[in-house]
């Protein structure tokens, strides 16, 4: 089965997750970002309305209090205008601020600490008219529609319910101080914002999990890229199995090297056979230091033989030293009269005894 055809059913690796996020994919819902900006906008207004109040009464008092005919020209114009939107800035300035911070608080909550040019670099794979057109009928866009349509009923039913109560008061505000006004307005505004995030905590809620589910959905793998990465990570099987075989081959070219030096050779006697050394002046103990069976044990006898090293018989010590010793270690204890006895038996036939 092709590639592009296998269904993707297996978990995404860490290393796909990595490469995910570098690209600027992450798991994040919009409408959790919403109602964190509207309770926090909520708080600052609370918290911070008497400022507001008592910045926009000064600037209306001083705005519409003429101690005489008003010169209107350019310079005055500019002047009123560069003076209304410094009042303007610094009047909403702690709103704007409160949400702007805990916007960015939860996007790095949501998704951590992110820089990725990726995800605003220009993509012209993504200019195909007819997979746009598909993108509009796809479970995505069904979802982003209901949230959106949800919004609008909750947000006009909530809004509507707080103020069908109110006509009556709002009818005759007319009656009360600008204060009075300011009070009653935020009051109701205060009552609508309650109703609409408690509501939109739980549309946040649910979009969450189904942007996570959706998230891992779409970082799924096909079984042949998990394979095709683990390929990566840890080395094609081929080629480490070349490798392995050169370092075998290497391995076996320097053990057959020290056959020549060896001062015995142990067979059982066809299809093993090893080769022991010992040196009293840099040996505390014999060491086996080559060993093959089939093949290799004949090439080890017949570089023996050449390089004039005794090959003696002994089964029983020929399979325990194969079994238990590897090339290059010393004799165990338990072998070590076995090899002893060997030893001097073969120093003796060399007249070194």
């Amino acid at each position: 089965m092709a590639e592009g055809l296998q269904e993707k059913t297996e978990k995404a690796t860490g290393k796909k997750r990595r490469e995910t996020r570098q690209e600027g994919q992450v798991v994040k819902s919009v409408e959790v970002i919403s109602v964190a900006v509207l309770l926090a906008g909520l708080l600052a207004l609370y918290f911070g309305g008497k400022y507001i109040y008592v910045n926009l009464e000064e600037f209306m008092k001083e705005l519409f209090s003429f101690e005489s005919v008003l010169n209107l020209n350019d310079q005055y114009i500019i002047n009123l205008l560069i003076k209304v939107l410094s009042k303007f800035v610094l009047t909403v300035l702690p709103v704007f601020a409160a949400v702007f911070l805990i916007a960015l608080a939860v996007n790095i909550v949501q998704v951590g600490f992110v820089i990725s040019f990726k995800a605003i670099s220009p993509k012209f794979n993504k200019l195909n008219f007819i997979t746009g057109f598909a993108k509009l009928f796809s479970l995505k866009s069904f979802v982003e529609a209901l949230k959106s349509f949800l919004k609008l009923i909750v947000v006009g039913g909530v809004a509507y319910f707080s103020i069908k109560g109110e006509i009556d008061i709002i009818s005759h505000l007319y009656d009360k101080s600008l204060a009075s006004i300011y009070i009653y307005i935020l009051n109701i505004s205060f009552k609508i914002f309650i109703w609409v995030i408690i509501v939109m905590m739980v549309i946040a809620i649910f979009d969450y999990i189904y942007q996570k589910w959706q998230f891992e959905q779409q970082i799924k793998m096909t079984k042949e890229e998990v394979k095709e990465e683990r390929k990566q990570m840890e080395g094609d099987p081929k080629v480490k199995a070349k490798i392995r075989s050169i370092q075998l081959d290497a391995a076996r070219k320097r053990m057959m090297q020290d056959v020549s030096d060896a001062d015995v050779i142990v067979t059982n006697p066809t299809h093993l056979s090893i080769a022991i050394k010992y040196d009293s002046d840099v040996m505390s103990v014999p060491k086996v230091v080559a060993k093959g069976a089939g093949i290799i044990a004949e090439k080890i006898k017949e570089i023996a033989k050449k390089s004039n090293v005794p090959v003696v018989e002994n089964k029983e010590l020929a399979r325990n030293l194969y079994g238990i010793v590897e090339v290059g270690s010393d004799i165990p204890s338990e072998l070590f009269q076995a090899v002893a006895q060997l030893l001097a038996y073969v120093y003796k036939l060399k007249g070194k005894i």
